[in-house]
Order: C-alpha cells, then structure tokens, then sequence
C-alpha cells in the first residue's frame, strides 16, 4: 500500500509540474486523501491569461 501511495503522489506532482509549462500556477506541496476513497487529491491555482516565468 504504501508504495501504491507514493505512486499517486508522484503522479499528482508530475501533473501539477506539466500544467506549470503552460499556465502560470500557484502550485501546491502538499496532498490530502480521504479514507476510503482511491487516489490523492493536489489543490493548485491555474492562470490560464499569464505566461508562466522564463
């Protein structure tokens, strides 16, 4: 279980670090799960109007 968990937050990070190519995100260092439920969940803050810094 616990490597199925580090999965998932190696995967909400890599998505997070995609959208910041694009966007220009407010990103997010932290995950939060909900017993019973599958998967994390990643909060971050997406701009779509601004470029993302050089």
């Amino acid at each position: 279980m616990a490597g199925d968990q580090s999965a998932l937050l190696e995967t909400a990070f890599a998505v997070q670090e995609l959208l910041a190519t694009r966007w220009a995100i407010a990103p997010a260092d932290c995950t939060t799960r909900e017993p019973g439920e599958p998967g994390v969940r990643l909060r971050c803050y997406l701009d779509m109007q601004q470029q993302p810094e050089a």
